[in-house]
């Protein structure tokens, strides 16, 4: 079990969700290093076919590479008008290596090719068109490798997809993601309110409540 001064590597290379973890983990006295921090770990293929699985096979991974405990997410976006895509595929849904703007642009173009509209759910922000309700969703694996122990917690946060992009924070899909409650995207709320209301805030007060 980690507690006060121990160390928690972060199965990532994404500096936005190793600042949010950080920022979490902060309180507890755990200090947090993320996969461009250590070295020994090779890349890891993401093979499973659910948000769990994906996450346990990085944990997973990365405890057994550097003898750190070790918490990994996959998280995602399920959106209702693409039948649950781009889901694990959300990272890479415009390809391998593809980056946010690629992703982003794909999920527009896809939604777009449907004629997809949110009917009833009002305007997003500045008037954009709500195309489709959406979910994003994510799963936290803590594994620990002295002992095989495992701590799964999820998380989701409901929302819609915009047909243009709003805000300069967060990453990934967060420009694209409406929030009706806020009457903003994702990517135009504090990071404090994100953490809070977010799938990965939520998943991880799950995972410490467990811890």
């Amino acid at each position: 079990m980690i507690g006060r001064g121990d160390t928690l590597l972060i199965a990532t290379r994404n500096a936005g969700k190793t600042r949010e973890f950080r920022e979490a983990f902060a309180a507890l006295g755990v200090s947090v290093k993320d996969l461009n921090e250590v070295a020994g770990v090779p890349e890891i293929e993401e093979t499973g076919d659910t948000f769990e699985a994906n996450a346990l096979i990085k944990a997973k991974a990365a405890a057994e590479a550097t003898g750190l405990p070790a918490l990994a997410d996959d998280s995602g976006l399920c959106v209702d008008a693409l039948g649950g895509a781009p889901g694990v595929y959300s990272a890479r849904y415009a390809g391998e290596g593809a980056g946010d703007a690629a992703n982003n642009a794909k999920l527009l173009r896809e939604l777009s090719a449907l004629g997809a509209s949110a009917e009833g759910a009002g305007a997003g922000p500045d008037g954009a068109k709500l195309l489709s309700s959406a979910r994003f969703v994510c799963s936290l694996v803590l594994y620990e490798p002295a002992t095989g122990a495992q701590t799964v917690a999820e998380g989701t946060v409901e929302g819609f997809i915009a047909d243009r992009a709003s805000g300069s924070g967060g990453f990934g899909y967060d420009p694209l993601f409406y929030l009706p409650e806020y009457g903003k995207s994702m990517a135009e709320i504090s990071l404090e309110e994100k953490n809070r209301i977010s799938h990965r805030g939520l998943a991880l007060r799950r995972l410490l409540a467990k811890l």
